[in-house]
């Protein structure tokens, strides 16, 4: 995976101000997509990042950026510990909740609906979508909101931003350790 690639896909987790990302990536096999995975861990690792495959399929890897402490506060919120609870998940550790997430993905196509939370998504925008369904949200952008919709406005914006200007900044020479901000 190229470093091209991981900043289109993943500029404000990068940056710092997004707990996590997620994508789909190609490989040609699954040991050589594991190493990159290695690679970018070993050199970002120290910022406090983690990336991981949560699940294969023909030739495409569902990857998982994120930041371990920013997902720990995000999923100690009362409302997101409530539905993870709900749906299976045991709370007590951050790492239980990654574990029990992968291991939902693995097990079906289908995209467990909290996974929002995984990605830093408002807790009650994700209950909002699993309660009222995609039809009845207030707007969308990174997600579907159906709360505080000017608060989501400017985060939507302030994303593609960012994504825009780490865009730039790797075309001028920037390296990927240097536009990681650390955590």
């Amino acid at each position: 995976m190229s470093d091209d690639y991981l900043i289109r896909n993943c500029a404000p987790t990068l940056a710092g101000i997004k707990t996590a990302s997620l994508f789909t990536c190609p490989y040609e096999t699954q040991a050589a997509l594991l190493d990159s995975v290695r690679r970018i861990n070993e050199r970002i690792g120290s910022k406090g990042l983690r990336m991981l495959p949560l699940r294969f399929s023909d030739k495409k890897a569902l990857i998982y950026l994120y930041r371990p402490e920013k997902l720990r506060i995000d999923l100690s919120d009362a409302t997101a510990a409530n539905l993870l609870e709900s749906c299976g998940y045991n709370t007590s550790s951050c790492e239980k909740c990654v574990v029990r997430l992968v291991q939902k993905l693995r097990q079906t196509e289908d995209f467990p609906h909290e996974i929002g939370l995984f990605l830093g998504y408002p807790p009650e925008d994700v209950c909002g979508f699993i309660e009222q369904g995609p039809d009845y949200c207030k707007c969308s952008g990174c997600w579907k909101v159906y709360g505080d919709e000017e608060a989501a406005k400017k985060k939507f914006a302030q994303y593609k931003k960012c994504t825009r200007i780490y865009c730039d900044l790797w075309a001028k020479g920037k390296d990927i350790e240097r536009l990681t901000v650390a955590g």
